[in-house]
């Protein structure tokens, strides 16, 4: 039996677990302020929030209800629109209100539930992140002008917040019904679920994209560590990072930022931030998209990847795990327990690009990725990676090989990229021709030497 707290109330249910939250929403509990537009995880409408007790305390976080699991509720805080009404507007309500944020009105719960995430969630609030909260949400009607004012003024006084007893502070100054401090000693009641069979699910948001209405009637299975709180950490010089752990978990790793600085900068090119939310990168892994951004970034960080069965394990390269189009090297019994690359030496360098018709949330036409170690100018270590130019994610061996123990200059990077283009044969598709997509690639493999190295190309 599934077991979670939906806004201020216990649910038990036996529905089946592989429905989508938002239909148990909607349909089983009534609560029509969730809405339904896209049922892809891209408009928002669905956007709710799910609190996850750890270590004592809850951890709130925006997702698309319409591609989550009803499985993936157990044990957590669900909260709608309705979960946060009260007898008068709350802060953020009242900031729409005062803006004219809101006309046909469809989309406007998805913004108030994300911008209330944004709210716990953030320590030192600006106006970009209030932005970025509300990325992955859509709204027709108000041309988006008045929807930033809102946003501005949220968050100028979410400045006065304080770091400790954030759902104290929110539950006073209106953004939050009281109930909220019930919630812990509620969840900590909740028994763990047992997850031992079903279809494997990530996060849901390819899975429930390509077959929602299969899914509503299977049962789901989750691959999640001993310890939610360690699913990235280091281990005899590597880096293992769990299968479930998310995009966002990730970007938010003091571990991945002292390796990766940049790399926040750069995933936030990769989805919404509900979506960032619950993908996994298992999930982006098996789901073998020849231009899925994390597969591309991990590529080039020349990660393995540890399957287990039930009774054995094995280790592979991330690069040899791909045999063809949708074509994995993973047996029906088998699944994929965590990533591991070597912690990089001193003179490490990694970069990725990618070309999309937008900016932000979009699937790229072709994408890169580079990690290098540098001596003296010297190549010591190197990785390419590439998607978009063939039916697999790309590991670019010979351009690899080539690279390795070469000075960097115009001439070698030039050569270099002519050798890329001959271990590719792109097919002209709805993202772009083959010659464009080729042009792309060398493009953009130039761009990593101008971003890292100042080369004037």
């Amino acid at each position: 039996m599934i077991e979670f707290i939906l806004n201020n109330k216990l649910i038990k249910t036996k529905v089946g677990e592989g429905i989508s939250l938002a239909d148990f929403i909607r349909y089983n509990q009534n609560l029509k302020g969730t809405k339904i537009g896209c049922r892809e995880g891209d408009c928002g409408a669905c956007t709710v929030l799910s609190g996850e007790l750890l270590n004592g305390k809850i951890y709130y976080k925006s997702i698309t209800s319409c591609i989550t699991p009803l499985k993936f509720a157990h044990g957590k805080h669900i909260v709608t629109i309705e979960g946060i009404n009260k007898e008068n507007l709350t802060e953020i309500q009242h900031h729409f209100h005062e803006h004219s944020a809101t006309q046909c009105g469809f989309c406007t719960p998805g913004f108030v539930m994300s911008l209330t995430g944004f709210s716990i969630n953030t320590k030192k609030t600006d106006f970009s992140q209030g932005i970025n909260a509300v990325a992955g949400n859509i709204c027709r009607c108000t041309g988006y002008k008045s929807i930033e004012k809102a946003i501005f003024d949220i968050s100028e006084a979410l400045k006065s917040k304080p770091e400790t007893d954030e759902i104290a502070w929110l539950i006073k100054n209106n953004y939050l019904p009281e109930y909220f401090t019930e919630i812990p000693e509620k969840l900590k009641q909740i028994k763990p679920l047992e997850n031992i069979e079903g279809k494997i699910v990530g996060g849901g948001t390819d899975l429930y994209v390509q077959n929602a209405d299969g899914m509503s009637e299977k049962s789901v299975r989750f691959i999640l560590p001993a310890d939610k709180t360690d699913k990235i950490r280091i281990y005899e010089n590597k880096i293992i990072i769990h299968s479930s752990t998310t995009v966002s978990e990730i970007i938010n790793s003091e571990i991945i930022k002292n390796i990766l600085p940049h790399l926040k900068k750069q995933l936030l090119l990769i989805s919404s931030e509900q979506i960032r939310n619950t993908a996994t990168i298992a999930g982006n892994f098996v789901n073998a998209s020849p231009i899925g951004d994390i597969t591309i970034i991990f590529l080039a960080l020349n990660s393995k990847i540890k399957i287990n069965s039930d009774n054995s394990s094995r280790e592979i390269y991330l690069k040899d795990f791909y045999k063809g189009y949708k074509i994995l090297d993973l047996k029906e019994t088998e699944f994929i327990e965590n990533l591991s690359f070597e912690i990089p030496e001193n003179g490490f360098k990694f970069n990725f690009e990618k070309v999309s018709k937008r900016k932000y949330l979009d699937i790229a036409s072709v994408n890169t990725a580079i990690s290098l170690s540098i001596n003296e100018n010297i190549i010591k270590e190197i990785h390419v990676s590439g998607g978009g130019i063939a039916p697999i994610p790309m590991y670019f061996s010979k351009t690899s090989e080539f690279l390795k123990g070469k000075i960097i200059n115009k001439e070698i990077v030039m050569s270099a990229s002519e050798i890329l283009l001959s271990e590719v044969s792109p097919i002209s598709d709805v993202r772009g021709s083959s010659d464009y997509k080729k042009l792309l690639l060398k493009q953009l493999f130039l761009a990593h030497f101008i971003e890292l190295f100042s080369i004037e190309i």
